[in-house]
This record gives structure tokens, C-alpha cells and sequence, in this order.
């Protein structure tokens, strides 16, 4: 029969692709969109965060519309950085990542200041809506940080099966337009989630350092006795 002409074909392609499976030529590739989807929970992480931003704004200035400096920080600070766009086709440019990161810094630092001087009002410190508000810009800022860790472990990842041998050679054949990934490296103190005080006696002050004793002052010499 006809089909029996073409089992040995088949069953050739079938063992070849399974052979180019068990090299590893699909790891590149599907690392890549390993990669892709994490960067797409870290973009998803930030614009929760920006989402939240106007309503936070809006409970602060109900109780503090004086603190109009901040508010306007905390604005404008999102303004830029939902200006500043990084989609997968970028993230093997540093600089590019570069300014997406110092972006959303400016948030950080905004959103940190700005929790900040809600410490001075305790009217709004105890308001439901700022305090559900709060909870989950920190629930998002934890979420953030996830999303960066599980970023550049799949970065790793990716970039690593591009310098290791076999994924060395099935780039520099088959996958010559692949390139390595910039993880995120941003500060720790411009990426940290903002603190939250709620003691409105603020922190307590340091402890003196202790000071070593003081020798006592010599007691004044007796007067001379007459001769």
C-alpha cells in the first residue's frame, strides 16, 4: 500500500525532531517567552500601583489639601512614569530599562513622602477609605517585588542557556536575533515598598550614648597651717 511507502519518512522526521527536542533547540525560545511573561507581571504589579495613586491623592487632600506640594509630587510622578513605556521587544537594552526603573523610583520616593505626612493628621490617619487604601498599596508593593524577583530569575535563566553549551550553539545558528535580557537592578532604597508609621509619638528617639564617668574634681588643698 501507498502509506506504507512513506512510514519511513515519517518515522524519520518524527525521530529527528525528537532528537533536536532532547538537544534542547526549543529552550531558547521558550525561555524567551518565559521572560516576556514575567515582565508582563511586573508591568501588571506597577500599574496597580498606578491605579491607586488618584484615589490616594484625592483621600489625602480631602484632610490635607494644604500639603499641595506633595500631592503634586505624587501626580507628577506618576504622570512620568506611565509616560515611560517598556514593552518585551526592550528588554535586552539597559538603558531603556534604565529609565523605566528611575520612573517608577520616583513614585516610590513620592508615595513615601506622601504616607509620610499623613502622620500629621490624625483625622485622616483613621479614615477607612485611606487605611484600605494603604493596606493595598502595600499589598502591591509586595507584589511588585515578586514580580521583579520572578523577572530576573527568568532572566537568568534565558541568559544563561544563551552562553552554555548547547543553547551557545543553537544561538549562534539558529537563533542569531536572540539577545540576552537586562535584569532588574534597581536600588534597593529607590524600589523599597514606603513605610507607614502609625504612631502618632513618631519613633522613638535613639537611646544617649552612654558617657564614661567623670573623675571627680580634685577637693581644694587645705590651707596652710601658720609656722
Amino acid at each position: 500500500m501507498t502509506i506504507f511507502r512513506f512510514l519511513p519518512r515519517f518515522f524519520a522526521v518524527l525521530g529527528l525532531s525528537l532528537a533536536l527536542a532532547g538537544c534542547g533547540v526549543n529552550s531558547i525560545p521558550a525561555k524567551d517567552q518565559a521572560v516576556k511573561a514575567a515582565w508582563a507581571n511586573v508591568q501588571a504589579s506597577y500599574q496597580r500601583r498606578n491605579d491607586l495613586i488618584p484615589n490616594l491623592v484625592s483621600t489625602v487632600q480631602g484632610f490635607a489639601n494644604q500639603e499641595k506640594s506633595v500631592l503634586t509630587a505624587v501626580t507628577d510622578a506618576r504622570a512620568r512614569a506611565t509616560s515611560v513605556t517598556l514593552d518585551a521587544s526592550q528588554l535586552s537594552d539597559p538603558a531603556a530599562l534604565q529609565r523605566f526603573q528611575q520612573a517608577q523610583a520616583q513614585i516610590s520616593g513620592a508615595l513615601g513622602r506622601l504616607l509620610a505626612v499623613s502622620e500629621n493628621y490624625p483625622e485622616l490617619k483613621s479614615n477607612a477609605n485611606f487605611l484600605a487604601l494603604q493596606s493595598q498599596l502595600e499589598g502591591t508593593e509586595n507584589r511588585i517585588a515578586i514580580a521583579r524577583r520572578d523577572y530576573n530569575a527568568a532572566v537568568q535563566d534565558y541568559n544563561t542557556e544563551l552562553v552554555t553549551i548547547p543553547g551557545s550553539l543553537w544561538a549562534a545558528t539558529l537563533y542569531k536575533s536572540y539577545k540576552q535580557a537586562t535584569p532588574f537592578a534597581a536600588s534597593a532604597a529607590a524600589q523599597s515598598a514606603p513605610t507607614v508609621n502609625f504612631n502618632t509619638s513618631g519613633p522613638a528617639a535613639p537611646p544617649a550614648a552612654a558617657q564614661p564617668p567623670q573623675p571627680a574634681s580634685p577637693a581644694a588643698a587645705p590651707p596652710a597651717s601658720p609656722n
